[in-house]
C-alpha cells in the first residue's frame, strides 16, 4: 500500500481534532528521520509503506511509543514493517486527541 494514499487520511484527521499539517510532518520527521523534501518526495512518488520505511532511519527513541492502536498492543507486534507502520498511527492518534507534542515525541 502506498505511503501516499494513507497521508491525506492523517491529514484529514488532523484538521478535524484541530491540528496541523506541520504538527504530522513535524511527528513523521521525529519517527523517520525525513524532512519535508524527502517526506515530500516519498509521497510524490507513491512510495509503499515497505519502501518508505526500509528508507527511514527510524528514531532511536520509537520504542518509547506504547499503547493500543486498532485492538492490538504496538510494543507487541512481531513484525517489525506493521510495528513502524502502527508506530506512526499511535503518533496520529495521540496528536489527534490533544497530546502535547513533547509528550508525542517523547521527549
Amino acid at each position: 500500500m502506498p505511503f501516499s494514499s494513507v497521508y491525506p487520511h492523517y491529514v484529514a484527521k488532523m484538521e478535524k481534532k484541530g491540528r496541523t499539517v506541520a504538527e504530522l510532518d513535524h511527528a513523521i520527521a521525529w519517527l523517520t528521520g525525513f524532512d519535508e523534501t524527502a517526506l515530500k518526495a516519498h509521497l510524490d512518488a507513491g512510495t509503499s509503506f515497505e519502501a518508505f520505511f526500509e528508507d527511514a532511519t527510524l528514531n532511536p527513541h520509537a520504542s518509547l511509543i506504547t499503547g493500543v492502536v486498532c485492538g492490538v498492543r504496538v510494543e507487541e507486534i512481531e513484525d517489525p514493517l506493521m510495528q513502524k507502520i502502527r508506530y506512526l498511527d499511535k503518533l496520529v492518534d495521540e496528536l489527534a486527541r490533544g497530546k502535547a507534542m513533547e509528550k508525542v515525541l517523547r521527549a
